[in-house]
């Protein structure tokens, strides 16, 4: 590519055009300010956003709901680091995440200069990988590179920091056209050799378990999983990061394991013969306590990151590649041994269905009328529909939207996985909907995690971006609540948060450009999602206020067995020993 001489502030800008960028989220200053003029002429799209974390939580719900690299964009200093738990967060979740920071100039680097912080240095242990260019001519790789190893491999999170004077000083711009990074390549088809030992196990399992992880998403391998269960027979659960990989209503699909799965996912974990894992990795959420974990399974791991192997559970057979590609190589091996053999599951399927045919997902109306969040939660996504994108906060209505929405297709349900973090749901909706304007977003927040970055409902009133947010108001904390009330003997520590009476959340809603609803009697809830259904020119927040003492059930405590699987506030186990 013949050399054009720049600026590094209009290199950076090119590059990122160069990489296929059509959006970023960002808020200008000091040491990226050279880099905000030629933005001014560039066809990226730069959304205002009202604070640096609502801009990378945006990047990350724009890169979950379209596939493609989220991008945000600060100043140095504060400006970045409040960028880092967006970029732990997307890390966390395996999310393909750009993040470019300025950086005071490089003759101040190290002299506690304004407005400077080791941001590469910070960021390190969090990102997929972090660069610090302080050489205009560098630029275009690094953001090239960045591109690549964001998006590449297991996805994550990369940032790029730039001093001022490198966007300041003239280059001459040439942009990679082919990226070949010593020590980075990732496998992108397992071995031959591993998938035939992996068929020969299903071959003989009696009882397998496809466990499926969120992985199956970012590959985007949902067609291949369904001929696979299909093939197989085997039952399927979606941890919450791959719910949607396989529809709900799926006959074979028992729901989400892990501490607030079903009964019947959780056991069928316990008691599975086979873990055929696909980009899982074992998190301690699913597991419970390790070594108590599907005590008698052989274990299939599959999955792109080689470090997740046997990292938690040791691997009987590893299948290390890209899961779409692998899932694709495996049927046919599988059909090949199922000629010698294949197992009868019938006893298998009828132990499962007695599972879940005993401990269903449910709950309990409130004896004194008021509204149960359960039911919001269950009428919205009834209403909204299968082609809903929700983006949740993290608490109790982040795992109650996981067990009572119906989600048919990938990447129509964002979380904060990993990190947990409060306050991902409304910027992550307002990315989602940036990169996904056809579909209706809807962020289901809790009034903690809505008072945390509700500003950025501004950013979508002025930008055009009509996501809707339901609120659901408990007036607490709630999960901290509910382990107040089954651990602390009801000791309700600062998690009264008063949101009944201060801020009147559809008034705020209404101040910040939107439409603001309210709701708190069970027979006016359809009428008002219906409400905010037919409004599509602004943003809606909509404030359910709910019975406070509702509680996530079934749940697995925090280091217990998934054994000791419970269903109610006596904390009794649903399974004795001899019923296992």
């Amino acid at each position: 590519m013949s050399k054009e001489k720049m600026t590094g502030a209009q290199a950076l800008v090119k590059s990122l055009e160069h990489a296929g960028v059509d959006v970023m989220f960002g808020i200008p200053g000091g040491a990226i300010l050279p880099a905000y003029d030629p933005i001014f002429d560039s066809p990226i799209r730069h959304i205002l956003v009202r604070h640096e974390q609502g801009a990378g939580h945006a990047a990350t719900g724009y890169a979950q709901a379209s596939g493609r690299v989220g991008v945000c964009i600060a100043t140095s200093g504060p400006g970045a680091t409040n960028l880092v738990t967006p970029l732990a967060d997307a890390q966390m979740d395996s999310v393909p995440m750009v993040a470019i920071t300025g950086q005071v100039s490089s003759d101040a680097i190290g002299t506690d200069a304004f407005q400077e912080a080791d941001i590469r240095g910070i960021t390190m242990p969090i990102t997929k990988h972090s660069f610090l260019v302080t050489d205009p001519s560098e630029i275009a790789r690094a953001v090239a590179e960045a591109f690549h190893i964001a998006s590449t491999g297991r996805p994550g999170a990369v940032l790029v920091d730039v001093a001022k004077d490198a966007l300041q000083k003239l280059t001459d711009f040439d942009y990679p056209t082919k990226i070949d990074l010593k020590g980075y390549k990732p496998v992108y088809e397992a071995e031959t050799s591993a998938l035939r030992d992996a068929a020969a196990l299903i071959a003989q399992s009696t009882s397998p378990v496809l466990y499926v992880g969120g992985g199956a998403i970012k590959s985007a391998a949902h067609k291949e999983l369904l001929k696979l269960a299909e093939l197989t027979g085997a039952p399927v659960v979606t941890t919450l990061m791959a719910r949607g990989a396989f529809p709900d209503s799926h006959p074979s699909h028992l729901g989400m394991p892990g501490m607030h799965g079903t009964v019947a996912a959780v056991t069928a974990l316990q008691k599975s013969d086979l873990l055929i894992t696909l980009g899982a990795r074992f998190d301690d959420r699913v597991t419970g306590k390790l070594s108590t974990f599907a005590p008698h399974a052989k274990v299939i791991h599959a999955d792109i990151d080689p470090a997740e192997i046997s990292k938690n559970k040791h691997a009987d057979v590893a299948l290390i590649g890209d899961l779409r590609l692998t899932i694709d190589a495996l049927i046919p091996e599988i059909k090949a041994a199922f000629k010698k053999s294949q197992p009868d599951l019938t006893a298998w399927w009828n132990q499962l269905n007695s599972w879940r045919a005993k401990f269903p997902l449910g709950y309990d109306q409130p004896s004194d009328g008021s509204l149960s969040p359960q039911y919001v939660i269950e009428r919205l996504g009834k209403i909204s529909g299968p082609e809903t994108i929700f983006a949740a906060g993290v608490g109790q209505h982040q795992m109650w939207a996981s067990q009572f929405i119906s989600y048919e297709h990938p990447r129509t349900w964002l979380n904060s996985g990993g990190l947990g973090t409060m306050g991902y749901a409304v910027p992550a909706a307002m990315g989602a909907k940036v990169g996904a304007p056809d579909k209706t977003v809807w962020a289901i927040d809790g009034d903690g995690c809505f008072q945390m970055t509700n500003q950025e409902l501004v950013t979508c009133a002025l930008n055009n971006i009509p996501i809707k947010i339901a609120i659901i108001n408990n007036e607490s904390l709630g999960m901290v609540r509910q382990w107040q009330t089954l651990f602390y003997n009801e000791r309700f520590s600062n998690t009264d948060l008063h949101s009944k009476r201060i801020p009147d959340f559809a008034k705020l809603g209404e101040a910040m450009g939107c439409v603001g609803l309210s709701c708190e009697r069970p027979e006016d809830v359809d009428a008002t999602i219906e409400k905010a259904m037919s409004i599509n020119d602004q943003p809606v927040v909509v404030d359910f206020r709910v019975h406070r003492d509702a509680m996530v059930w079934p749940m697995v405590a925090a280091g217990a067995s998934n054994d000791d699987i419970v269903v109610a506030r006596s904390l009794a186990p649903v399974w004795d020993s001899q019923e296992l």
